[in-house]
Parts: C-alpha cells; sequence; structure tokens
C-alpha cells in the first residue's frame, strides 16, 4: 500500500531540481564566457570607418564660428524728427540707387530750409552793403589825402616865394616863419591822413571779412540743410535688396532711427567668433577655411577686433568667392583658421574621435583580419585630418568612426 509523501520531503525534492537546473544553468553561462574569451568579441567591418594612415601636410588650425553677412550693407536713419506718411516698397524686393523707399513728413524741415535760404540771402546783400560803404568811406579818404597833398604843395611854394622875396629885399623873416609853419602843418596833417587810410582800409577789411565768415557759415548751414532734406528723402543708397524697412505709418520717428536697411545679397563675408584663449593664433591675412553643407570655401581674416566681448575674440573673413551660391545671409557656419602648416607629417582622417592634441585609444586594422586597440598621440588638426605623433604608421588601416562601445577591448574580431 502506497503512502502519503509528506509536505517536507517533497519541498526536499523540489529543492533538489531547482539546484540542478541552476547548476546548469551556471554551467552553459561559463561555457559561453570561455568561448568568448578565447574566441573575442567580433564586428562587421562595414559598419566601421577605417582609412589608412598617410604621410602628407597639416594646416594646423584652430576652431571658430562664424555667421554669414552682406559684403557691403548700408542702413538708412533719419535725419530728422517727423513721421511716416507713405511706403513705397517691402523687405525683400530688389530696388536700384536713387529709388524711393519711404515718404517723410517734411513740413518743418521744409520751413527750416527756407528760412536758412532767406538767412543766406540776408547776409548777401550785408556782404555786399559793406563793401560799397567801405569803398565809399576809403575813396572818400583818398580824395582828402590828394587834396591835401595839393595843398602842401602850394604851402611849400609859399615858403620858396618867401625866400625869394626876402633875398630881394621885399620880403620879412616874419613872413617866411608863417609860410613854413603852415608847410610844416599841412606835411603833418596829410601825414595823418595818410595814416588815417592804412588803419581805415585794416579795420574796414577785417570788418568785412567778418561778415564774409557769416555768410559762409549761413551758406553751410543752408548746405547742411539741404542735404538734411535731401537725406530726408528716403531713397536707396545703391542697387541691392531691402533687407529691413520700417512701415509704421504716422507713427512718431526720432532723428538717428533706423528706417530701411539695403544689402548687396550677392557678394557675402562672414563675420566670425573665436575663444579670448585662442585669439593669439589670429593675425591679418590668416587662410581661413569655411564649412558649409560638408564644402568648404576658402578665404583670408582683414580684420581682428582689439576689443574681447564676453569672451569672444571678432573678426572679419573675406573669401576668395564671395558669390558662391552656397553663402546665405544669416547662415551660421564653422570655421578654421590656419595658423601654421606642417609637411610631410603622418595623419589620418578627422572624425567625432578626435577631442584636441593629446593621448587617444584607437583600433588599428592588423592582418590576423582582428582591430588591435592602441595608444595614440595625436597633435594639430584641421577640418579634414588629425596628426599623428606617435603610434601608427603610415599605411596601416586605422578605425576613425565611433567605438566608445569597444574602449574596453584589447582586441576586436572582423566579421
Amino acid at each position: 500500500m502506497d503512502r502519503e509523501i509528506s509536505i517536507e520531503e517533497r519541498r526536499k525534492d523540489a529543492r533538489k531540481r531547482w539546484m540542478k537546473i541552476a547548476c546548469a544553468v551556471l554551467g552553459v553561462v561559463a561555457v559561453v564566457a570561455i568561448v568568448i574569451l578565447l574566441v573575442g568579441e567580433s564586428v562587421k567591418e562595414s559598419d566601421l570607418t577605417i582609412a589608412p594612415a598617410e604621410r602628407g601636410t597639416i594646416e594646423s588650425s584652430v576652431s571658430a564660428s562664424g555667421k554669414i553677412v552682406p559684403l557691403y550693407e548700408q542702413a538708412i536713419v533719419s535725419p530728422v524728427s517727423t513721421k511716416i506718411m507713405e511706403v513705397y516698397c517691402n523687405e525683400g524686393d530688389k530696388v536700384d540707387a536713387g529709388q524711393s523707399l519711404l515718404k517723410l513728413d517734411l513740413q518743418s524741415t521744409e520751413m527750416e530750409l527756407r528760412r536758412a535760404s532767406d538767412e543766406v540771402s540776408m547776409k548777401r546783400n550785408e556782404i555786399e552793403q559793406a563793401r560799397l560803404n567801405n569803398a565809399t568811406y576809403i575813396t572818400d579818404l583818398e580824395m582828402k589825402i590828394k587834396a591835401k597833398e595839393m595843398a602842401v604843395s602850394h604851402l611849400k611854394a609859399e615858403v620858396a616865394n618867401e625866400k625869394r622875396l626876402d633875398s630881394i629885399g621885399s620880403g620879412t623873416g616874419d613872413r617866411i616863419r608863417e609860410a613854413q609853419l603852415a608847410y610844416e602843418t599841412g606835411k603833418l596833417e596829410l601825414e595823418q591822413l595818410r595814416m588815417q587810410l592804412a588803419n581805415e582800409r585794416k579795420a574796414h577789411a577785417a570788418s568785412f571779412r567778418s561778415k564774409q565768415l557769416e555768410g559762409t557759415i549761413s551758406a553751410r548751414n543752408l548746405e547742411e540743410m539741404q542735404r538734411t532734406m535731401d537725406d530726408a528723402r528716403v531713397k536707396a543708397p545703391r542697387q541691392g535688396t531691402v533687407t529691413f524697412l520700417n512701415k509704421s505709418l504716422g507713427t512718431s520717428i526720432a532723428a538717428g532711427e533706423k528706417l530701411a536697411v539695403v544689402s548687396d545679397l550677392t557678394h557675402f563675408k562672414i563675420n566670425g567668433e573665436i575663444p579670448e584663449s585662442n585669439s593669439g593664433k589670429l593675425s591679418i591675412g590668416s587662410a581661413v577655411n569655411v564649412r558649409i553643407n560638408r564644402n568648404t570655401i576658402k578665404g583670408h581674416i582683414s580684420n581682428i577686433s582689439p576689443q574681447s566681448v564676453n569672451g569672444m575674440v571678432q573678426f572679419t573673413v573675406l573669401l576668395d568667392d564671395d558669390a558662391d551660391k552656397l553663402l546665405r545671409s544669416g547662415l551660421r557656419t564653422d570655421l578654421n583658421v590656419v595658423y601654421d602648416i606642417h609637411d610631410g607629417v603622418v595623419r589620418i582622417p578627422n572624425g567625432s574621435y578626435f577631442q584636441g592634441a593629446g593621448s587617444y585609444q584607437l583600433f588599428v586594422k592588423t592582418g590576423e583580419g582582428k582591430l588591435e586597440r592602441r595608444t595614440v598621440t595625436l597633435g594639430d588638426s584641421n577640418f579634414d585630418f588629425v596628426e599623428v605623433k606617435s603610434g601608427i604608421q603610415p599605411g596601416e588601416p586605422v578605425v576613425v568612426s565611433d567605438m566608445a562601445t569597444y574602449k574596453n577591448k584589447k582586441s576586436i574580431k572582423l566579421k
């Protein structure tokens, strides 16, 4: 007769079965681990980017960022406080030089212009009147001097006549002295008139120059008012595209407020910026490689700002082909500023693995169909290449794709 198995015995049997299963699983895991250790992890070669190291030239460069802007751009500001009355175009419209963009309220400016014109006319009349008065006064003095010269000549003759009469006994000493005194007095009066004429000429000349200066100032004020009036007739200064336009009809506009911007969108330059720590590698004329959608446009630095703003130094890049079809106003770009050139160095393609000069763990393909991890020292770089200072020889294939997943592996088999 069968007896009933106790609960305790059933539990013991269950634990034995679980122990057997656990041992079997551990055995399988151990075998797999041993196989992995013996065989090694593998990766498909087609999933990697492998390129051979080579000898060549490295243009050492430093990275910067830039923004494409029009080569020629001119802002138009209001020369007076006014209002916008009419708008003749829109942003994005192409305009010719001299084409009207806006109409401003110029009533007060026109009144000031007329007042300035009237003032110039008054000054001109005052100058002409002063010239005539001066000429009349000087002429009167000159006529007085001529009359005095004639009188002095007569007095001189009287003195000579009295002396002749005295020599024949018909004259007297008193008459000679009277004639001589009248002659000397006449000479002094003549000299006084001549000095007065010289002084009056100088005084009138100075007064006339002052009047002329006032007239010149008034004429300049009129010219300035006329220029202001011309500027207030808002016209395109050159052929281009309207990239900004204030279209607030009836709104009060302060003097100096921007009304429009006309840009040449067929030629461009780049406003670049670089961290202050790398600004020492910038110099006027340095070559610059501009990367746009995996394409490179070459240029050079034309200007460097002497000041740092928020830790960044600004500079301007002029492009060898400033009309390239890839250029778009406002587009952000990556720049590589070349500061040195190394010939005959070992180089490998640049990639996401490179974070600056220093020591790296890179995988090199061996002849045994596997990848071997090496410690490699990298140096300068540019958009395309990185300098290899040690660890890799020319011709050795190097993995330049991301291998962060295998950073702890010493070798990897290729499939």
